[in-house]
């Protein structure tokens, strides 16, 4: 009985802290603590939808593209994107926090891949060349940024005209962003959506910069720098 209780109040706690750690995010960038990693570096036992192997598998990845893991956390999608573009692709791994970026790239020296630059900066700061991703994935990140809107700006400056974007969104993320919060946002940013997989509660969704857009006819108008951004392993 009395670990039931213990249970009980443990989940309430939880539940309290969660609901806290959203509002906070609503007025600042509140990232899983690196202390926390654990949380995030195991796929969900739960949910097919966010495991790095079918997350990689839904993007058509080829040998050579750039790819872009926007709040890599500590790595759990940046070695499998790493491996499927092969030596002659390349990843940026981009997180607010040093030490997941450290992590990251200790997971990544682990696997022996060396085609993966490292970028502690934020989303929505600039820092990342314009038209230059394949690629871009958000993995239960969103929900974490109070611009949102200038971000989903951002990283529809810096993928090729045809690239695509995926968010990855699950219900145990105190942070979640229901689907059409999400599409909302990312068209008001000029994507279209391409393709959904999962359900309401767990899902990947895919959204495309069309070919025709006007930052490829006019490059200038990109807010993002497009000489490039000195890296870990070199430069965009």
């Amino acid at each position: 009985m009395a670990l039931s209780v213990t249970i009980f109040f443990a989940i309430v706690a939880l539940v309290f802290v969660a609901i806290l750690w959203r509002h906070a995010s609503c007025h600042q960038s509140l990232p899983c603590p690196v202390w926390l990693r654990w949380l995030v570096e195991l796929d969900n036992p739960f949910t097919k939808t966010n495991r790095a192997a079918f997350i990689v598998q839904t993007l058509d990845i080829s040998t050579g593209m750039v790819i872009l893991d926007a709040g890599c956390g500590p790595g759990r999608l940046t070695v499998p994107l790493a491996r499927s573009v092969g030596p002659s692709g390349r990843v940026a791994a981009l997180d607010i926090q040093p030490g997941m970026l450290a992590r990251a790239k200790n997971r990544t020296e682990n696997a022996g891949l060396n085609n993966v630059d490292f970028l502690a900066a934020g989303l929505g700061e600039g820092k990342l060349p314009a038209q230059h991703f394949d690629r871009a994935v958000l993995v239960t990140v969103l929900g974490e940024i109070p611009n949102r809107a200038s971000v989903l700006a951002e990283l529809f400056a810096v993928l090729k005209p045809g690239g695509i974007l995926a968010i990855v969104e699950v219900i145990f993320d105190p942070h979640f962003q229901s689907r059409g919060t999400v599409s909302d946002l990312a068209m008001a940013a000029g994507f279209r959506e391409r393709a959904f997989f999962g359900h309401r509660l767990a899902y990947v969704l895919h959204f495309e910069k069309p070919e025709s857009d006007v930052h490829a006819a006019h490059p200038d108008v990109c807010p993002c720098s497009a000489s490039g951004v000195e890296l870990g392993h070199g430069r965009f």
